[in-house]
């Protein structure tokens, strides 16, 4: 298996896991920045013909892994796997993000929802032929748009 290693770093207004957005959703006019190591910058060429990203990234504040956590939208225990919880075995997060532009080795976005000094390990293009599924279910979930957009993270993943 191979290591994985940050390929840069995620800024954000973000300073504190507490009063986060939980999701995209509940950040669509927040701007952040992507610094992409200097080595890694060709790896951009062309991305700036899509509109959004995948950001991968490191929850890097994740002191623990819990296989049972109660998700902020709900009150029941869920297995980890069934929610977007940090506290997954490997910590690592995924956002769907608005690509503003591309300046060098920096990433302007819009909608991130990542905490300032996130660790970036990858980022892939949204491609809507690939990636929209229709006719999904979203299992235990039952939040309105508005309850995930106006949600805010607490201290419970610390």
């Amino acid at each position: 298996m191979h290591d994985i290693n940050p390929i840069g770093i995620i800024h954000s207004p973000y300073k504190s896991i507490e009063d986060m957005p939980i999701q995209p959703k509940g950040a669509s006019e927040v701007t952040g920045q992507v610094i992409v190591d200097e080595e890694y910058i060709d790896g951009l060429q062309d991305l700036d013909g899509f509109s959004h990203i995948y950001l991968l990234y490191s929850f890097h504040k994740a002191t623990r892994t819990e296989m049972h956590v109660t998700p902020f939208m709900d009150k029941k225990t869920r297995g980890v796997f069934a929610t977007r919880s940090p506290l997954r075995p490997n910590h690592i997060g995924i956002s769907i993000v608005n690509l503003v532009k591309i300046e060098g080795n920096k990433v302007f976005v819009k909608g991130i929802d990542i905490l300032d000094g996130t660790p970036l390990l990858d980022i892939k293009p949204y491609i809507e032929k690939f990636d929209s599924v229709q006719n999904s279910s979203s299992g235990w979930l039952q939040a309105s748009e508005e309850e995930i957009r106006t949600k805010r993270s607490d201290k419970r993943f610390r």
